[in-house]
């Protein structure tokens, strides 16, 4: 059995599932590093860290992030000497590359492995930037961009450092010479808590004071927030031929009216606003349900019940929703895009269309509403595939594999 140490500044971030894991199993002694929050996990002791201050605004705009990382990296490591005063030692750390928290603590623990999260590679001329026409890249954003690898390029550099990553797609976006520092460990969804419910078609559903009868055809769409990277636009600019030429069907978006990735629209306001006003009366608002950011059992109770779901995504990190979306048996449309084919094999889990084809989102799903019996295949399918690569359990055991494999050979 392992010490652990966990570091990630939004408690328990990505490692939920594994920390839950580690600690059923037994004897293993784990401490996570966090910001505050109220969050906590059986088992688990937590060390707070504080940022004592934001980037100076005199700091270049293009380096407040890394200020901020560097700022996170001081204050992480001063929280580890702590428990390395209090006599806790840990033989592997684990934590995500993202915020540059991990990068002293090779200098609390040195000889002690470091295993890191790597979320993505940022380039300025492929996959997000450029992508979409509608919105050119500003004559600075290069600059910026390459800037936004600072921290990704120190967690790399570390001594003792390992990675690892969730998809190829991800993995592909590092330079050719850092591939091999990061291992492909394929995040799962709990099959038990995401699958099928035949009978959910034959009930009512209620979502947020939205009613869907068992007469209603419910087209489905989840992102954390209504935004061009996942989409958002193209399926709002798909649905009134939707609406047109099925009157029995109701839509429901979930998401809320912030922004995790990109920028706001120039005008201010949401994007949600934004669509609203240049779809007008095009758009039956009685069928459109925009129903905010949703509980879990909502969104699994939702999923359960959809016709066609909707997930579109810029050449960019997948959404867990996409996992859970095809454990959960449903008939998915999908975006054309490389994180998605990973998941989804056209006609086979699901359909792919152009991301930035509204008419052909649109012709898509009328499809998959009008055939049922290719809706059911791809999602009798989509569930196959979950089970055989998404499996929460496999996932684990992987994982464990993996931390075992680093300490065993860091310390033979």
């Amino acid at each position: 059995m392992l010490r652990y140490l966990f570091v990630h500044q939004n408690f328990p971030g990505q490692f939920l599932h594994f920390v839950r894991y580690l600690h059923e199993q037994g004897g293993n002694e784990i401490v996570f590093i966090s910001e505050a929050n109220e969050g906590s996990i059986d088992g688990v002791r937590r060390a707070i860290y504080r940022v004592p201050r934001l980037p100076s605004s005199a700091t270049h705009p293009h380096l407040r992030e890394f200020e901020y990382a560097l700022l996170r990296a001081e204050a992480v490591a001063k929280a580890a000497e702590t428990l390395k005063g209090l006599g806790y030692k840990p033989d592997i750390i684990i934590g995500h590359h993202g915020w540059g928290e991990l990068l002293n603590l090779v200098d609390v623990f040195p000889g002690t492995p470091v295993l890191g999260y790597f979320e993505f590679f940022y380039h300025a001329d492929r996959n997000d930037v450029g992508f979409d026409p509608e919105f050119p890249a500003s004559p600075t954003l290069s600059a910026a961009v390459r800037v936004k690898n600072a921290i990704n390029l120190q967690g790399l550099s570390l001594p003792n450092g390992y990675g690892q990553t969730p998809t190829h797609f991800q993995r592909d976006t590092y330079p050719v010479w850092a591939q091999d520092k990061i291992s492909l460990l394929r995040e799962g969804v709990n099959l038990d808590l995401c699958c099928p419910d035949a009978s959910a078609r034959r009930r009512n559903l209620t979502i947020n004071g939205v009613k869907i009868s068992p007469r209603d055809k419910l087209i489905t769409y989840v992102a954390r927030d209504l935004e061009p990277y996942r989409g958002f636009h193209s399926v709002m600019r798909a649905l009134p031929r939707i609406l047109y030429e099925r009157p029995d069907v109701q839509i429901i978006l979930v998401g809320g009216d912030g922004v995790s990735y990109g920028a706001r629209p120039n005008e201010g306001g949401t994007w949600r606003e934004k669509l609203l006003r240049e779809l007008g009366s095009r758009l039956d608002l009685s069928r459109v349900h925009f129903v905010g950011k949703v509980g879990y059992d909502d969104f699994r109770a939702l999923l359960r019940r959809s016709d066609a779901h909707l997930y579109l995504t810029y050449p960019f990190v997948a959404s867990w929703s996409l996992r859970e979306a095809m454990a959960t048996g449903c008939a998915i449309i999908g975006s054309d895009t490389a994180p998605v084919r990973e998941f989804v094999t056209d006609n086979v889990t699901g359909r792919l269309v152009p991301f930035l084809d509204p008419n052909k989102i649109a012709e898509t799903v009328l499809e998959v509403l009008e055939d049922r019996s290719l809706a059911k295949r791809l999602g009798q399918d989509a569930r196959r595939f979950a089970e055989s690569e998404l499996c929460l359990k496999d996932y684990l055991a992987r994982y464990e594999k993996l931390v075992l494999e680093i300490v065993n050979t860091h310390h033979s």
